[in-house]
């Protein structure tokens, strides 16, 4: 396994080594056990001593109970180490994802990032128990093992340390052609969870157009690559447990015929042919042990690489050693910026924008679809770093702010809505946690949602469900708007976030904005014109570029896509009515 996620065992080290250590005292037990029943069967069983067989018989059970105690507490140990080194690893992963910009979080995809988290985690986890107790349990079964059929055979010493090297090799060479199949499995998880994904976030969407069928055949066919290799890993590993049936028996045939001329001469008493009968058959099951572990060991290998891509990822954006917690103003300025998602050398999408927003101004931003209207406003709050150029937020470089004062001065509503299962109050709270109901409630008032809020049975205290399922399109969106204004930000952005709503609630929030948070910077992304018909300054865009800027009067004088979009929506409207 990669050694480097090692580190996050942290405070499980105690058990980590405590686990062997009782893992080591077991087996000594265990070891000592076949003399015993040697004695019992050549000592006591022969002479009829019976003093002598109760007296081997209880220091048998003592052992027992005790390589019984020894085991247990070598496996509440191993399990308390594994589980708190998987804790850890999540631990570890999550809040490295905290970090990452969109750039980093595209490079993985999300079903990427929940396999790790899940299925890759939990093979780590079997590993590494497996690892502190039962590597740690072989290679001393074996060695004290084979030292006791020292003491008793050396002939059949000698076959034992023959047959292990032979039958190690076969069980690893059967392991390593089973792991690269292993490895392709969880790439394969990846794409598997992106369509269990899809299918379950879009299911509105596949139930309306009845793909039901399609949906289900598409993962049937993920599913069954994910079946036909693991099937082909299994088939392989399959042939361990033949092989090391077909060598222990083996082994024990050869054991008996030479046991048998010892015993005939008189070399070798009955119980001792029993006892290492007991030591071949517990070094061959350890053996049999270390390629199972090997075997878990190559599948989470390829589990831990993937993880460790994960703590090893620099993030995109990071706070630069004496950086600025305090935004001055709301004011904002794009110089000379040229931006592509691809880095340097890719396809731009925004060229060459020159922007000047005073603080406080409400501004419009309207566009065709794929015109960079939203890449424009991520760049504001640092949710991807400009290619080329710089980006001022109160007249300082965004990269040169602490990302965490930033953006609790830059409020933004994303185009996509998303709420989190809690209450209507929990989730206006995530603009600030601290806030009162009264707060709340106020900031909810300024958003148009304190009215259809009343209207449910427990108000305030309704249940969000997962993906806010159960309120419309329009009152996301208004929840949205609210938890954004609770932040008391310096810079308020709308991406197309009042689109589900009609325009008279459409109008009554942007009158709201205008009174009560008038030394707040909106900037409004939309598609009708009556959005931001009255804003300071509407600024027009086209295949990432600014085409036009002025007030809406302006506009329909100087600029051709504002006039024909202002036509097509007032005068086609008035035309219909």
């Amino acid at each position: 396994m990669n050694r480097k996620l090692f580190k996050s065992i942290r405070e499980y080290k105690r058990e980590s080594i405590l686990a062997p250590v009782f893992v080591i005292l077991e087996v000594l037990m265990e070891v000592l056990i076949p003399l015993q029943m040697a004695k019992i069967i050549d000592v006591g069983i022969q002479n009829g001593d019976l003093p002598y067989i109760v007296k081997m018989g209880v220091i048998l059970v003592i052992l027992a109970m005790l390589a019984l105690f020894f085991g247990a507490k070598a496996g509440n140990y191993a399990a308390i180490g594994a589980a708190g080194y998987a804790k850890n690893l999540r631990h570890d992963i999550f809040y490295k994802i905290q970090d990452f910009s969109f750039k980093n979080i595209d490079r993985f995809s999300t079903p990427s990032l929940v396999t790790r988290l899940t299925t890759d985690i939990t093979n780590v986890q079997m590993a590494y128990m497996m690892s502190i107790r039962l590597l740690a349990r072989a290679p001393i079964m074996i060695i004290l093992s084979l030292i006791m059929v020292l003491t008793i055979n050396i002939k059949i010493a000698l076959l034992l340390l023959i047959t292990i090297p032979i039958l190690g090799g076969i069980l690893i060479f059967i392991a390593k052609k089973a792991h690269p199949h292993f490895v392709q499995v969880f790439d394969e998880y990846d794409v598997l969870n992106n369509s269990v994904q899809e299918n379950v976030n879009a299911a509105r969407v596949v139930k309306a157009y009845v793909r039901e069928d399609h949906e289900i055949k598409k993962f049937h066919g993920i599913s069954t690559v994910v079946f036909n290799l693991f099937t082909k890993a299994e088939k392989i590993v399959a042939w361990n447990s033949p092989t090391m049936q077909f060598t222990m028996y083996t082994v024990i045939l050869f054991m008996v015929l030479i046991s048998s001329e010892a015993i005939v001469t008189g070399t070798m008493e009955t119980g001792e042919l029993t006892s290492i009968i007991v030591y071949a058959l517990q070094i061959l099951m350890s053996l049999m042990m270390v390629t199972f572990v090997f075997v878990m060991i190559m599948i989470a290998e390829a589990s831990s690489d993937r993880i460790a891509e994960v703590l090893d990822e620099i993030p995109e954006m990071e706070d630069p050693a004496d950086a600025v917690k305090d935004v001055p103003d709301g004011s904002i300025d794009f110089e000379n910026v040229n931006f592509s998602y691809a880095g340097k050398g890719g396809t731009l999408s925004l060229k060459n924008v020159n922007l000047h927003i005073k603080s406080g101004q409400t501004i419009g931003i309207i566009g065709g679809t794929g015109t960079a209207k939203s890449t424009l406003v991520q760049l504001i709050p640092r949710l991807y770093d400009v290619t080329e150029g710089c980006v001022k937020v109160g007249g300082i470089d965004v990269r040169k702010y602490e990302l965490e004062a930033l953006r609790d001065q830059v409020s933004m509503v994303l185009q996509k809505n998303v709420l989190f299962t809690g209450s209507i109050y929990e989730n206006i709270r995530w603009g600030d946690e601290h806030a009162t109901d009264e707060e709340v409630q106020r900031v909810c008032k300024l958003a148009q949602a304190d009215g259809f809020i009343q209207e449910f049975p427990h108000g305030y205290h309704t249940q969000i469900v997962e993906g806010g399922n159960n309120v419309s399109g329009g009152q996301k969106q208004r929840l949205c708007i609210a938890r954004a204004l609770l932040k008391k930000p310096k810079v308020l952005i709308l991406d197309d976030s009042t689109s589900a709503v009609d325009t008279k609630t459409d109008a009554l929030i942007r009158k709201a904005f205008r009174e009560e948070i008038p030394n707040t910077t909106k900037i409004i992304i939309a598609q009708r014109v009556s959005s931001v018909e009255d804003a300071d300054q509407i600024i027009v865009m086209e295949n990432g570029k600014i085409n036009g800027i002025g007030t809406s009067e302006e506009l329909l004088k100087t600029n051709n896509i504002y006039r024909e979009v202002y036509e097509s929506q007032v005068k086609g409207g008035a035309e219909n009515e």
